[in-house]
């Protein structure tokens, strides 16, 4: 029997903290770190998933719940699915494969994906491997302008419908187990094929990756982030694309406000998954007043924290129009490749499907409302 056939028969995993030990087997302890782990001293990290045990779901029943709807539409498109898989960079450290077994899963169940700009295969790649499947480009801008426009065009032509521009991140956060582990991925190369196969990039060195990988990389960690951008830089970048821009990194309700102001359509309240300012608000617990300062102008999508079903369907309660997942869909990859995606992936969708029915809800835009979640201190 083939390596493939054998993993294609692992048993199932459910819950996440048996995925997380699995995955854990599987990887080295730097790289299961660097995927576990978040910035300081990990608050962040932690008052996520703590933020959910803070709301209650309120079910209803004598509904009629024989059938139910998991789709949304968000940007004017439906999805079968409320969530997407949000954008994980260095994938190639979780699996060799990468980014393109997470494209072959979400291509199979019609998730859409949005691809990261510092992946291990480039973004023409995850597109073809994603076939017709939805997909959106999350950016870096960097310190050069004509190579984040170079990544704008060449997101275009391959057929990405939204750029996702990260805002979180004019800098690295300080992550002390990667730093005590003196592991940095894109040091290993596994964030670097946008860069090396972009034209604008090979322009700037003076010989090319393939010559000097030590001198591109170098080159790469210089210009990845830009600590310089600010709102007048949105204007510039909508004048570089057609496509709609989403902002991910909000947290705080004058920035969606901003956002409207600065014609962006849609933004992802989201702290980085606790990997970027630790010490910082929950996402959950920024979600409610976020959601009342857009007042449905645009779609908010969520993400940092969301484990399983009930997760999702509060989110979506408190404001979301769509959630992201990150971790689960990493610990499935390192766990089982393609099929380990496949199989977090078809639990988590089950798991949704199961909580609006034993909630009396026939659909998951039906749970889009505030009276159906109570915070514990409200109890």
């Amino acid at each position: 029997m083939s390596d493939e056939a054998v993993k294609s028969k692992l048993s199932p995993i459910y819950r996440y903290k048996d995925l997380e030990r699995h995955a854990q087997k599987k990887l080295s302890h730097e790289v299961f770190t660097y995927i576990q782990s978040g910035s300081g001293h990990e608050e962040t990290l932690r008052a996520n998933e703590e933020a959910f045990k803070k709301w209650k779901l309120v079910p209803e029943f004598l509904q009629d719940v024989s059938t139910r709807d998991l789709s949304i539409s968000v940007l004017g498109q439906t999805y079968p699915s409320p969530f997407l898989l949000a954008p994980v960079g260095h994938l190639g450290a979780a699996h060799p494969e990468g980014e393109l077994a997470v494209a072959r899963a979400a291509r199979g169940k019609q998730v859409p994906y949005v691809a990261s700009t510092v992946s291990t295969y480039t973004l023409e790649e995850i597109a073809d491997t994603l076939g017709d499947t939805p997909r959106w480009f999350q950016l870096y801008c960097s310190k050069d302008p004509e190579l984040t426009v170079s990544f704008l065009r060449r997101a275009e032509k391959a057929g990405y419908s939204a750029i996702v521009i990260t805002i979180d991140t004019p800098a690295l956060g300080f992550r002390e187990a990667d730093l005590t582990n003196q592991f940095f991925p894109v040091r290993e190369g596994y964030g670097s094929a946008n860069y090396f196969q972009d034209p604008v990039f090979r322009n700037r060195l003076d010989v090319t990756p393939e010559q000097n990988r030590a001198a591109a990389i170098d080159e790469l960690v210089n210009i990845t982030f830009q600590p310089k951008l600010t709102w007048k830089d949105l204007a510039f970048l909508r004048e570089q694309t057609h496509l709609p821009i989403i902002l991910k990194g909000v947290l705080h309700p004058n920035d969606a406000k901003r956002a409207i102001d600065y014609g962006v359509d849609g933004v992802v309240v989201s702290n980085h998954g606790g990997r970027q300012l630790d010490g910082a608000i929950a996402s959950l617990d920024a979600l409610p007043k976020v959601a009342e300062a857009v007042n449905g102008r645009i779609p908010i999508l969520f993400d940092s924290g969301i484990r399983r079903g009930p997760d999702v369907v509060k989110a979506m309660s408190l404001g979301a129009d769509a959630v992201l997942i990150g971790r689960p869909y990493v610990y499935g990859l390192a766990y089982n490749g393609q099929a380990g995606v496949e199989e977090v992936l078809s639990h988590l969708l089950a798991d949704i499907d199961t909580t609006l029915a034993t909630a009396g809800k026939s659909s998951i835009r039906a749970c889009q409302a505030p009276e159906f979640v109570q915070h514990l201190s409200n109890s």
